[in-house]
Formats: structure tokens, sequence, C-alpha cells
């Protein structure tokens, strides 16, 4: 017993310094438990190893199905509160005096206003990415009061990203990110509901998780995903908000070809080849970047929901960090896009 405490707390520890997620020390500890039991059902009694691992491995068998019964019970009722919204308070109802006093900056803005700051509690956005572009927009987001804010990521928190994703802490690592950004906005802003969604984007559920939305932020770092999430904004008729970064350069739009707009595929036809779209882990990318690009993102977002100002419909900003630069190109809709080319400039087909 002692033999195989001391093994795991080594393995753990080597984990740890390594910076290894836990899902992957935790693996670590299964395999050894795991080759304890097969040591057992192998040797011959009274060998060594057997009798300093206990003696049997009808031990071990009990404790590692009690650790499953605990990890079983963990992992169903992480996905359960994961699936399940919590309530959001009604669009209709007054805001709380903790709520004017938290809002108070946003309210004495003319274009805001009391009336502003109730749409935006009763705005539904959905965030697809927890990572770079998404961490600041969820952050931003939940500090405006945006009243329900839904989150889809299916990867779990690594130490390289704790770099510029900037929504997750240390203690966070190996944990699903959608979990570790659900605490950070409950933390951040009590009275915004998260749902949270730690899947992978398919094409049989983003139309219908999509229009259950007002705006779409997508922060995703490869085209098959974009491409799919464009193509189920336009069929849902929703404003889609989409980032992208490459070392020190980041870019954003706002597609909405139900209002005139062109769509993603308008003005990106065609994913580019592999090497000329290599991913972060392969380029780079600076810091503060990600902060810039994501937090402009949710400045569209709130700009759409407020109807306040010019949105960047039909354009394209590219924001350059080193030269201190950022450009805007004019977009347009394609009559030939297989997405939206049929939406006449009135937004209906």
């Amino acid at each position: 017993m002692i033999l195989v405490g001391t093994v795991c707390a080594v393995l753990w520890g080597i984990g740890w310094a390594m910076g290894a997620p836990n899902r992957q020390r935790w693996g670590m500890i299964a395999a050894v438990f795991a080759g304890v039991i097969l040591a057992h059902l192998i040797l011959p009694a009274g060998h060594p190893l057997r009798q300093n691992t206990g003696g049997s491995w009808e031990l071990w068998a009990i404790i590692a199905a009690f650790v499953a019964i605990i990890w079983t019970y963990r992992m169903g009722l992480r996905t359960l509160r994961s699936r399940a919204a919590p309530p959001a308070a009604r669009a209709d109802d007054a805001m709380s005096e903790a709520e004017l006093e938290r809002y108070a900056r946003h309210i004495v803005i003319p274009e805001i206003g009391g009336a502003g700051q109730m749409r935006l509690r009763g705005a539904k956005v959905l965030v697809i990415g927890a990572g770079g572009l998404g961490a600041p927009a969820l952050q931003y987001l939940a500090a405006a009061g945006v009243g329900i804010i839904g989150v889809v990521d299916d990867d779990t928190v690594a130490t390289s990203n704790l770099q510029r994703q900037v929504i997750h802490r240390d203690a966070d690592i190996g944990r699903a990110k959608v979990t570790s950004a659900a605490r950070a906005i409950g933390d951040l802003n009590p009275y915004v509901a998260v749902n949270s969604y730690n899947h992978r984007l398919t094409g049989e559920s983003v139309g219908e998780l999509i229009g259950q939305y007002d705006i779409v932020l997508d922060g995703t770092d490869n085209f098959e995903t974009r491409y799919l999430v464009n193509a189920a904004c336009v069929a849902q008729a929703k404003p889609l908000v989409s980032g992208a970064l490459s070392q020190w350069e980041g870019q954003l739009a706002l597609f909405d070809p139900a209002r005139s707009g062109p769509c993603y595929q308008c003005v990106f036809p065609s994913a580019p080849m592999p090497e000329l779209a290599p991913s972060c882990a392969q380029s780079g990318v600076f810091a503060a970047l990600p902060g810039i690009i994501g937090s402009l993102m949710a400045a569209e977002a709130l700009k759409y929901i407020l109807s306040a100002g010019t949105p960047l419909r039909g354009q394209m900003a590219i924001y350059n960090v080193l030269d201190a630069q950022t450009r805007v190109i004019k977009t347009k809709p394609r009559a030939e896009c297989p997405i939206c080319g049929a939406i006449s400039s009135d937004g209906r087909s």
C-alpha cells in the first residue's frame, strides 16, 4: 500500500512540475492501479511484488471501483450543470439598486441610458471558443450586463493557454474551458446567466443552438468551424462577429447578410492552404493581441444590441500591434456565394 501510494505521489509531483494537465496526471495514477491489479492476476502467490502491494488484487479492485464511482459522479454532475440553463432575470424586471450602481457608468452615456442597459440585460449572446479571443469577449460581455451568455468549447485549459487566455487561471489547468469560463463570469457578475456547452459543434446541432441567441461571436481558430458557424448564422438570420489572430496582427468583422452585409464565405470563399494560415501553436501570437481584438468583438456585439454607432457590417478592421496601425477595408456580398448569394438586399430570400 505504502509503495503504491509513494509511486502515485511521485508521478503526480512529476506531472505537476512539468505542467501536465490534471487529466494526464490522473491517467498516470489510473495506469499504476491497472498495473498493480494486473500484477496480482498474473504473478504467483507469494511473489514479492504482490506481498509489497497488499497481497490481494481484490483490495485494489475495490479501491479502483470506488474511485471510478466518484469520478463518474463528478463528471455526470459537471455535465448536468453545463447543460442546465440557469434562470436569468426577466428583461422587463426593474433593476435592483445593486445593478443600478454596477452599471452606473453605462447608464449615464446618452446612447445607452437605462433603456439600453435593460436591452443588454435581456440579450442573449453566444460565444464560440473560450480561448484567446473568447476570453476577453466573455469578460466584457459579462461586465456590461448581457443577460444570458452561451459559451461553446470542447477543449481543456492547458498551461500554454495562460499566456493570453486571461479568463483562465493556473488552478484551472486540466479543467474544461467552459467550466473555467463560467466560474470566472459568475465571479465577475452574478447577474449574468451562463449556458455552457462542453462539446464540439456539429452540423446537426449548430443551427438549433444558434437559433436560441441574438448574436454570435466566433473566436475559433479553424476554418471548418468558421464555415459551419457562418452557414448556421445565415440560415438563422443571426449576425456573426468573427475575429482572427496571427502573431502581431488581428482582424474582426460583423457578417450580417440578413441586413445587406456579406457573410464570412463572401469574404473568404475557400480555406487557404495550411501552410498559408498556420495555427497559433505553429506561428505564435503576441500576448496582448487577443485582448485587443476580443474586446473589440465584444464592443461590436454590444453596439449591435444597443443599436449604437456604426457597426463593422460590410467592413473588416485589421490591427497591427507592431505598427500600432488600424486599417479598415470594405467588404461586399458576392452574388455567387453558395451560402448567402440568394439573399436579396432587403434580407429576404
